[in-house]
């Protein structure tokens, strides 16, 4: 028997009974719909799992409270889930897709994927968005009937967040929007945009806590001195850890009641009957206020001057580059040093696709390590102490 929505959903909202389907068809699960179905397989994939000790900004070993790829992933998830019923969107669809948006994130963070990228220049390149897909779609094998986790459409779409016009045409109807500049259904909006509120808000936590960033400067940016004025009017005596996370947290409610009521004033106006007819759109109905992007993106250019380039996060950055350079080379000189299951894969792949075959699986396999395990995997390879 179908198995309901557990409340009613806006006409402009995804439906699984009308998904477009997965790439291998299967049969109906009796008591989940098809987007919960998709969020179990994601929740149970090795690279959700991996997750755990990937970096976000700092590498993992440097502090037990600092942000992993997994918990931000599960604050993305939170706030997304939250707009998603404010608006009567599909909340089980808004929560496979942003469980699954960081499955493709190398090692060490953006570190790691630029490092990567340009290890690729002459193969396609490397780019994480583009990755999560290629996880979900065919480096996790865990089916006896397909490769990948087979998931449906719309959460494809959602994780693919964006592709060059090259990758697009690759993809067939799932990068079409790309070519013809219009949108992803809400759904997809929302995890987009609920990424940006949760890397914005943990950053100025974990930035502060780590002693990166100046309190002092922070309450010159608009929407962080108003929120740090407000905390200190209401709670005068209250000690500095407490400032912050107060401050955070209506940070994230500010910028949570900003996009639920700009939305419902963009639907209202655009009146959309359907997610087709979101889609239709040249630009997102789901977005901030023109006053609260201009705080965010004020926001986001002082963390990238004042923590992203601060020395201490350069530095590790710049180890962690070397880390992903050094095992690159050493694996497209010889395959054979990674384990059989990867190198007999880009013996496969080199067969089908030269160089450009065998450097896609050395690619594959280093951004499925976690931050400790590059950094073992390097000093097995390296260290004449190291047997295995």
């Amino acid at each position: 028997m179908a198995t309901p929505e557990a409340r009613p959903l806006a006409p402009y909202a995804a439906d699984p009974a009308r998904s477009r389907g997965r790439v291998i068809s299967e049969e109906s699960a009796t008591y989940r719909n098809a987007f919960q179905r998709d969020r179990d397989r994601i929740i149970h994939a090795s690279a959700f799992r991996r997750l755990e000790y990937k970096t976000q900004v700092f590498v993992n070993h440097e502090g037990d409270l600092f942000r992993t790829r997994l918990t931000h992933t599960l604050e993305v998830c939170q706030i997304a889930r939250t707009i998603a019923r404010a608006l009567d969107l599909n909340e089980d669809l808004t929560e496979a897709i942003t469980l699954a948006h960081d499955l493709g994130h190398t090692p060490f963070g953006h570190a790691g994927q630029d490092a990567l990228n340009a290890c690729m220049a002459d193969y396609g390149g490397f780019e994480h968005n583009l990755q999560s897909l290629r996880v979900v779609d065919t480096l996790e094998q865990r089916y006896a009937a397909f490769d990948g986790l087979n998931l449906t459409y719309e959460t494809r779409e959602g994780i693919l967040k964006h592709c060059s016009a090259r990758q697009a045409r690759e993809l067939g109807s799932l990068g079409q929007r790309f070519l013809d500049r219009t949108q992803p259904g809400l759904e997809a909006q929302l995890a987009n945009l609920a990424d940006e509120v949760a890397y914005n808000s943990h950053d100025v936590d974990d930035g502060l806590r780590a002693g990166l960033l100046d309190m002092d400067e922070l309450q010159e940016l608009g929407l962080l001195g108003r929120l740090f004025a407000e905390v200190r009017e209401r709670h005068p005596e209250i000690p500095r850890r407490q400032l912050i996370y107060e401050t955070v947290r209506r940070m994230i409610a500010e910028q949570v009641a900003d996009i639920i009521e700009t939305t419902t004033a963009n639907l209202r106006t655009g009146a959309p009957d359907s997610i087709d007819a979101v889609r239709d759109q040249q630009e997102p109905l789901l977005r901030f206020s023109d006053s609260m992007q201009s705080e965010h993106r004020e926001l986001k250019q002082f963390l990238f001057r004042a923590l992203y380039r601060h020395y201490r996060v350069y530095r590790m950055a710049e180890k962690a580059k070397r880390t992903i350079r050094t095992l690159f080379e050493a694996f497209m000189d010889d395959p054979d040093l990674m384990p059989p299951q990867h190198s007999s894969r880009s013996h496969r792949l080199a067969a089908d696709d030269g160089a450009a075959g065998r450097a896609r699986a050395v690619a594959d396999y280093i951004a499925g390590m976690t931050d400790r395990f590059a950094i073992d995997e390097q000093d097995r390879l390296f260290n004449p102490k190291r047997l295995t």
